[in-house]
């Protein structure tokens, strides 16, 4: 569980809504489940009033929906989400991957390589949350070596939608194992400086973890039936 957000030091609803992301990003605030309000205001000790306008920045990003009579529900994406996200992901984050290769000095370089060694840490222990947490910080410095803002706005934006996952994909069998074989293809590209290769790396990582999620879905819906 991610530590606690202050709720103070910024405009209360934005510390709010920043909370709130980490709850739905963490499943504390599970697919689907009507946010109650006065309960989250009681609990944090805050007026009504800045959850509620939290929770219209959250809708306008997303990540809850408004049921009328009802109040916001977490935003719950299914198997057709996937396969239109997934694909426009893996374009836009090769094209990261291109992007910062061209532009990532060796400092850089030496940063990432420590990122990607933190993911072969968890990779070894089995630590699939661990390994999930700094998959996505690796994923986000990419983003940001690209320095494109274009390029930026539309990764992040949709990168929002799949954190709703929470990397789910991690649990189907011999994934892990081939996750980090797909980051040691990108970082050995990226550290070669073969900008070309390293965006069809991370296209063909994030295309693995559609094929991956697939399976896992299929998987369960098999067990649900044999049960």
């Amino acid at each position: 569980m991610s530590e606690p957000i202050p709720l103070r030091g910024v405009s209360m609803h934005d510390g709010v809504a920043a909370r709130l992301r980490v709850m739905v990003f963490d499943r504390e605030l599970a697919p689907s489940s009507f946010i109650d309000e006065n309960a989250l205001a009681a609990q944090w000790q805050i007026s009504r009033t800045p959850v509620r306008e939290a929770l219209k920045v959250l809708a306008a990003e997303g990540l809850v929906d408004w049921v009328p009579r009802r109040g916001a529900r977490v935003t719950e994406l299914g198997d057709d989400d996937a396969e239109q996200l997934f694909p426009v992901m893996a374009m836009l984050e090769g094209r990261c991957a291109l992007e910062a290769t061209r532009r990532a000095t060796p400092a850089d370089l030496s940063q990432l390589q420590q990122l990607h060694d933190q993911l072969e840490l968890h990779a070894a222990s089995g630590d699939l949350d661990g390994y999930y947490r700094a998959n996505h910080d690796f994923h986000t410095r990419v983003q940001q070596l690209a320095a494109n803002r274009w390029l930026d706005r539309a990764t992040g934006d949709l990168r929002r939608f799949m954190r709703l996952w929470r990397g789910r994909q991690l649990a189907a069998p011999g994934r892990l194992q081939d996750s980090i074989n797909e980051h040691r293809v990108l970082i050995a590209a990226m550290r070669g400086g073969d900008a070309e290769r390293a965006g069809r790396a991370m296209h063909d990582h994030l295309m693995a973890q559609l094929a991956a999620l697939k399976a896992l879905q299929h998987q369960e819906q098999s067990e649900r039936h044999a049960g």
